[in-house]
């Protein structure tokens, strides 16, 4: 990917232990990854486990990878903790550059018929960007990092939001599997006939 565009490339490691997280992040990086985002699925199903247990996780593989690679790294977090913003602080005090808001982990469901577990995934929809819209708001400007947003964009005025309320990127997933790939064009489309309407020559005149 990095050889055959001219894009940044920004490659994504998902994992829940401690181990495997430096050697992983080593060769993403030496594939040529411009950047890269760490997906901590970590579900804590341990009723014993503190919520200060579960941040000080996030914390240390943040330091960890920090400390074994030389290019920019993003958390993508949960919208679980008691107190999100703290958290983001403490990401950024320890090495992150980047946070993705949110993380959407896999929910099952029941087939109540054949008593069967269903492990499928829902495409996401407009009505998901509130709760990154209020925390990107919240963040905008208030810690030293570059903010994400994801969940819901499914056509330009999911990425107009996001930027107003002060997001660097909008990423996407779900639209581009109903739509294909060619709607990344669409979307930049409406995104500039917007800002021409509105009288805004940059992302940066409007952002926050």
């Amino acid at each position: 990917a990095k050889a055959r565009t001219s894009i940044p490339i920004i490659g994504s490691l998902n994992g829940i232990t401690n181990e495997g997280w430096i050697e992983y992040a080593s060769l993403i990086e030496q594939a040529g990854a411009d950047a890269l985002e760490i997906n901590i699925f970590f579900i804590p199903a341990d009723i014993h486990s503190t919520g200060a247990n579960v941040e000080q996780r996030y914390v240390d593989i943040v330091k960890t990878i920090r400390k074994s690679i030389g290019i920019p790294v993003a958390v993508k977090l949960n919208p679980y903790f008691s107190a999100i913003g703290n958290m983001a602080r403490k990401l950024s005090d320890n090495g992150a550059n980047g946070l993705v808001l949110f993380n959407r982990f896999y929910q099952p469901d029941f087939d109540i018929q054949q008593l069967k577990v269903l492990p499928n995934l829902q495409f996401s929809d407009p009505a998901e960007i509130r709760l990154p819209l209020l925390w990107l708001a919240i963040l905008h400007g208030r810690v030293p990092v570059s903010l994400a947003a994801t969940s819901g964009v499914n056509s330009y005025n999911e990425v107009v939001k996001y930027i107003l309320a002060g997001a660097d990127v909008a990423m996407t997933a779900s639209t581009l599997y109903r739509n294909g790939i060619d709607y990344i064009t669409v979307m930049n489309h409406g995104l500039r006939n917007w800002m021409h309407h509105k009288g805004f020559e940059s992302i940066h005149a409007f952002k926050g």
